[in-house]
């Protein structure tokens, strides 16, 4: 019969500091890439030196997609961009493809490197919540992202996150089909809930 450790927590404790995750920077990332690492057609993404594998998409989430791209585009006519699935480079190790990002603007102003930061950031969440709601959230709350948007598809309802602070969101509202939501970035903007959702 074994019998347990007197400092059996110290020691997990010094056990799991001593085995730590390998982080990838961005440029390890794009070497791999370019090597031909990851297939064809393969989308992965990287989050905090971690590379995490995107699900397929399914109907609808690029219904919810569309949809967002179509009201952003209405609430961001002039000085902005709306980027679909492009990436943001955050940092040294982290180069997210969200959905959507809203950032100042126009597309040539990105010519040579991705945009550091954005005025908005939408994930359309069906089966990555956790990742959208976890990973994701804190990376661009750490990277003082204003706001940040989940258009929550199984909950048909839209999570609102605001005042990034302190590795995270300090705001945090849901809403409904029958509610608006104007962007910080253009508080006169109101969109309506319903239309963002699929």
């Amino acid at each position: 019969m074994a019998l347990p450790l007197e400092n059996d927590s110290e020691e997990s404790e010094m056990a799991t500091r001593a085995v730590d995750v390998y982080r990838w920077t961005r440029e390890e990332y794009y070497q791999l890439a370019e090597k031909g690492f990851f297939p064809p057609g393969k989308r992965v993404e990287l989050i905090d030196g971690v590379i995490y594998e995107m699900s397929p998409q399914k109907s609808p989430h690029a219904t919810g997609i569309l949809l967002v791209t179509e009201a952003l585009r209405g609430a961001f006519p002039q000085g902005h961009q709306i980027r679909v699935q492009l990436p943001l480079a955050l940092g040294k190790h982290s180069e997210p493809e969200p959905d959507l990002a809203v950032v100042a603007g126009g597309p040539r102003d990105y010519a040579k490197d991705h945009p550091e930061t954005a005025v908005l950031i939408v994930e359309v969440s069906d089966s990555s919540s956790f990742h959208d709601r976890e990973r994701k959230r804190s990376r661009y709350a750490r990277s003082a992202i204003p706001e940040y948007w989940i258009v929550n598809v199984s909950g048909q309802q839209l999570e609102v996150y605001r005042n990034p602070g302190e590795g995270s969101y300090q705001t945090r509202l849901i809403l409904k089909a029958g509610d608006t939501v104007a962007p910080l970035a253009n508080p006169e903007a109101a969109i309506a809930v319903a239309d963002l959702l699929p």
